[in-house]
């Protein structure tokens, strides 16, 4: 699945006394420990290793390699109360302190009134010490958290953003993250409501139950364009859509249950980091102990380019003019229209017009027209919107590996022959076109390369494995006695005792059931659940890195040395691992800011399963209709999951794996044999030499090799949104100044709104097309 990497923009701030929120022992770095358990390296796209001045972005990736790509940047550096004083008092030293008797707790006057223990604390108390510390000082128990309102609107709210995620993902394979634009859009929502008395304000909590509720409904989505997708793919058969929703549900609920065990270990115990979870614990209390003016900045920001994005992409759309022009306006009864009017999406169409017209210059590579080649000039908005959320050297990284691709080697291929044009079974020829160029050739050396580099990337980290063993042994003097203070509050640890043998072999049945995977096959491959869930939390917690596709793809190549010949027993199965434990480490990242804040962990469980669900009922009807449409005789095909406005980049690469395993590589071209053993290479050195340097390399394997399966014209305009904020953060560099508002600090609001505004309209864009 490309899906669960995160850009995190964050900021330094020189203030006497101020530390920032994540610091350890003296490190400027939001998110690392302690220096001993800090990784070389974050993934395909290291980690700055030093925050900027203020104004000055760096950007960090949390790569999920072998997952593919995905880019949706943290909102925290956007806020300005980024850093609190270091302050922790020993249980019980300050009497009346604690929030948990309705209480306010003592604050301090800064910036940020969020606490956490001293690293000396942390490594010398039990984690009852801790907990009973947190219990008196954190814990907000009187605070509403998962109400009505707060359940409804994350509901709505996750189902909603869900699909735009779905969107992007097909386009793309990058899954964009939710869940702090849910917390902006939730915040202004109800302050206006407040505002108008129709309810009161929003509380902190809730908004964190929202958050909760909406990322998870953006988790569980990536099924659908990555493991089932390239199932359907493979065995030209499409799952039907209440399977879809029970093994969706059914692993995601999985995950929960896996989590939660180990939440009081890394969470309570060993409180790691979790910067991305970390970073939404800022942004939250930044908006409530402000006054909220910047955070209703950014929803106006937000919402404004929304509805320019919508706009444009109702003039693109057929279905949208088609009910404007022929249904509302009758402009086919009096104009005489027999096709509604759009604007052409692809700007070179109007050349492309009038060079046909005037027998003019066509321009072509070794004698292709560059049309097949896919290199088309495109003005899409949620494109430019995915490129400045994944910043410039990721966005480059991919428009190296389209050029390399579209402009040199597959020019070359069609010329020798490797690439041709082939005949259908209906005996229709099958031009030559960007889906053909990928299938037949480019994808093996693309899937290769992200291959490569994810698994160097993964294995260069012996911590992330060590960790495996480390994290059920406990520390000397860890154990605390006496009762457990939070027994009322946390999940009861039988539910996960029982529920997870339970749903897992729920989950094996189901897997045969469904798809046809052999019962012993998916049991085998229910312990390796465990072990890569602790992997992926771990690295969660000290970069908010998951590398479940890595690891899901020593899964997947196991399971298919076993059994060759059902494609089903590799594919599910991984793609059952790495949900299930991408699920599991997503969840104890959102935890974290609920901790941080005094949340009850109850409720944030119950609302990771409304998201779930919120996120299957949206998303699975919209699957079908974006990607399985009816024809005109009312059937349904595979052949449509990929097509010209989606690529499905993710179970591209979930297929080409397959195939490996299936067909063997003597079945591929010798020119698609060379190019892979060179693309390993290459990512292999490019990751090390990312390492040795300390993530100052600019460029990705992983994104260099997504850019070979993304249309081109999709990786151009992700490439230009980048340089446009690259560009304006270059110009804008005094903080406070109305262009570094809007372009800097405003950066992530404009593209949540080019995303939210261009998907839905194209969304509803299918919806129109179904209805009329």
């Amino acid at each position: 699945m490309l899906g669960a990497e995160r850009t995190f923009v964050r900021r330094q701030h020189r203030n006497a006394g101020a530390r920032p929120i994540g610091a350890r022992s003296g490190r400027e770095e939001l998110g690392v420990a302690r220096a001993s358990s800090a990784p070389t390296d974050t993934g395909f796209a290291a980690f700055s290793r030093h925050l900027t001045r203020q104004g000055d972005r760096r950007v960090a990736i949390r790569g999920n390699p072998m997952r593919g790509l995905v880019s949706a940047r943290c909102q925290a550096g956007t806020m300005r109360a980024v850093f609190l004083f270091q302050k922790s008092v020993l249980p019980g030293h300050e009497p009346g302190a604690g929030r948990g008797n309705g209480q306010p707790g003592k604050r301090i006057e800064h910036s940020m009134a969020l606490q956490h223990l001293t690293d000396e604390q942390v490594q010398t108390w039990s984690r009852a010490q801790k907990d009973e510390w947190w219990f008196k000082n954190v814990f907000r128990g009187d605070m509403a958290q998962l109400s009505l309102r707060s359940g409804f609107t994350g509901f709505m709210l996750g189902g909603i953003l869900a699909a735009t995620s779905l969107y992007i993902g097909g386009k793309t394979g990058i899954s964009v993250g939710v869940g702090l634009t849910s917390v902006i859009l939730a915040f202004a929502m109800f302050r206006i409501f407040a505002s108008l008395g129709w309810a009161k304000d929003y509380t902190i909590l809730e908004n964190n139950c929202t958050q909760s509720i909406a990322t998870a409904a953006g988790y569980v989505v990536s099924p659908l364009f990555s493991s089932l997708a390239a199932y359907m793919l493979f065995v030209d058969h499409i799952v039907p859509w209440w399977q879809m929703m029970i093994w969706m549900i059914v692993i995601a609920v999985l995950g929960v249950l896996v989590a939660f065990p180990m939440k009081r270990r890394f969470i309570n115990e060993d409180q790691l980091p979790f910067p991305e979870g970390r970073a939404c614990g800022v942004v939250l209390d930044s908006l409530y102990t402000g006054e909220g003016g910047e955070g209703m900045y950014k929803a106006k920001l937000l919402a404004k380019v929304a509805a320019g994005a919508a706009t444009y992409q109702a003039l693109i759309s057929d279905g949208w003019m088609k009910l404007l022009q022929f249904k509302l306006l009758r402009m086919d009864k009096w104009a005489g229209m027999t096709e509604p009017w759009t604007f052409h999406e692809r700007l070179d169409q109007y050349y492309y017009g009038m060079a046909a017209k005037a027998e003019i210059w066509i321009p072509k590579i070794l004698g292709t027209d560059i049309r097949a080649l896919g290199l088309r000039l495109t003005l899409d908005a949620a494109m430019l919107g995915v490129g400045g959320l994944m910043g410039i050297a990721v966005a480059t990284s991919c428009l190296l590996g389209a050029f390399v691709n579209f402009v040199v080697l597959a020019p070359i291929m069609i010329q020798a022959g490797d690439i041709v044009q082939r005949v259908a079974p209906n005996g229709a020829p099958i031009p030559i076109s960007r889906a053909e160029i990928v299938n037949q050739w480019s994808m093996w050396w693309g899937v290769a390369m992200m291959v490569a580099g994810s698994l160097t990337t993964l294995l260069a980290k012996p911590d992330l494995f060590v960790a495996v063993f480390k994290s059920f042994r406990r520390k000397p003097g860890q154990a605390g006695g006496g009762s457990d203070l939070l027994k009322d509050i946390e999940v009861p640890l039988w539910i996960s005792f029982v529920g997870v043998p339970v749903m897992g072999v729920l989950t094996a049945y189901i897997a045969h059931l469904f798809f046809g995977v052999p019962v012993g096959m998916a049991l085998i491959s229910l312990p390796l659940i465990l072990v890569l869930t602790v992997i992926c939390t771990n690295s969660m917690a000290l970069t908010s890195w998951t590398p479940t596709g890595a690891l899901s793809k020593i899964t997947q190549f196991t399971m298919g040395a076993i059994d060759r010949a059902n494609p089903a027993s590799n594919l599910i199965p991984a793609g059952m691992t790495s949900e299930i434990s991408s699920n599991a480490a997503n969840l104890l990242s959102d935890i974290k800011p609920g901790y941080m804040l005094g949340g009850k962990p109850r409720h944030q469980a119950i609302g990771h399963v409304i998201g779930v669900v919120a996120g299957v009922l949206f998303c699975v009807p919209l699957f079908f209709l974006l990607f399985v449409p009816k024809n005109a005789e009312g059937l349904r095909s595979t052949s449509t999951i990929i097509s010209e406005q989606f690529s499905m980049p993710a179970a591209v690469q979930w297929r080409g794996v397959a195939e490996i395993i299936a067909n063997g590589l003597h079945s591929l071209p010798a020119s698609a044999l060379i190019t892979m053993a060179i693309a390993a290479v290459c990512a292999v050195a490019i990751e090390l030499i990312k390492m040795a340097t300390k993530g100052k390399f600019p460029l990705s394997s992983v994104a260099i090799g997504l850019g070979v399966v993304l249309p081109p014209e999709s990786t151009f305009a992700m490439w230009v949104g980048a340089m446009i904020f690259f560009v304006m953060a270059k110009v804008h560099k005094t903080p406070g100044t109305a262009g570094w508002k809007r372009w800097v600090d405003g950066c992530e609001p404009i593209c949540a709104g080019l995303i939210s505004g261009a998907a839905l309209m194209g969304i509803g864009n299918a919806i129109v097309n179904v209805l009329i």
